[in-house]
């Protein structure tokens, strides 16, 4: 189950029609993107990106895409989503390998 942080909160309105396109990523990521249109007529847009146990890694909205349909939206966010998702697994990798690195260096100097 995903744990949505404050920017799903603050977009989110139970009351207006959304598509979405929800993804888990061959790591267990999980991409979250909703579409809608405003009770003024915008195109608006959520994107979430979620570790396999569902804590928000990234969480974007944008309240008004005036070139967008929803689908045109929809499809750009899903595109956004797995470049962030990418970006947190690069960077969770790299914090990883710079964490066993330091381990490693810990254990040789005091071997």
């Amino acid at each position: 189950m995903m744990r949505r942080g404050s920017r799903f909160w603050l977009w989110a309105d139970c009351e207006l029609h959304c598509r979405s396109h929800d993804e888990v990523l061959i790591d267990g990521t999980i991409i979250d993107v909703q579409t809608r249109v405003s009770r003024k007529g915008r195109t608006q847009l959520f994107l979430g990106v979620y570790s396999k146990d569902g804590l928000p890694l990234y969480e974007e909205a944008h309240d008004d895409l005036p070139n967008d349909t929803m689908t045109t939206a929809l499809a750009w966010g899903v595109g956004r989503a797995r470049a962030k998702a990418a970006d947190s697994l690069s960077h969770t990798n790299s914090a990883s390998e710079s964490s066993q690195a330091i381990s490693s260096n810990k254990r040789t100097s005091s071997a």
